[in-house]
């Protein structure tokens, strides 16, 4: 059973189905994130949805270096995590299936490509409470306590 994060699931509402790819990107303490200005301005962990014909770690590669210009080596899995959320930049009610990948960063290659977005360095602890959504907290936690 994959944990569910956030909203419930409306009644009488349709949602697609959505299978995403994100990373916990570790260094030294400190984790790189994504802050995303629209349409609610918030941090989250860099990453998003996997594309027709891609697989997941080439989806998560992709989503990071457009979130935040770095390039990244994938070290594990560490879990998935659902939540249901409208995606204005989609016109989309979305069952958002979230895999959630423990990763190092390598490289800046330069700023983030996507419109919007920041890449920001951010103490864990300070991060595991700053993330945006729920699911990505949880993750982050996840990873914070296995380390100990």
């Amino acid at each position: 059973m994959i944990p569910r994060y956030g909203e419930r699931r409306q009644a009488g509402r349709r949602y697609r189905r959505r299978a995403g790819a994100y990373a916990v990107l570790w260094q030294d303490g400190d984790v790189l994130l994504t802050h995303q200005d629209a349409p609610v301005p918030e941090f989250q962990l860099p990453g998003g949805g996997i594309d027709p014909g891609e697989t997941p770690l080439q989806a998560l590669h992709r989503e990071v270096f457009e979130e935040t210009g770095w390039r990244i080596a994938v070290a594990r899995r560490l879990g998935a995590f659902r939540r249901f959320t409208y995606m204005p930049e989609y016109d989309l009610w979305a069952e958002k299936l979230c895999t959630v990948y423990l990763a190092r960063p390598v490289r800046c290659v330069g700023p983030p490509t996507e419109h919007g977005h920041a890449a920001v360095w951010m103490p864990a602890g300070a991060a595991a409470v700053r993330l945006g959504n729920a699911g990505d907290r949880a993750m982050l936690h996840r990873f914070l306590n296995g380390r100990s």
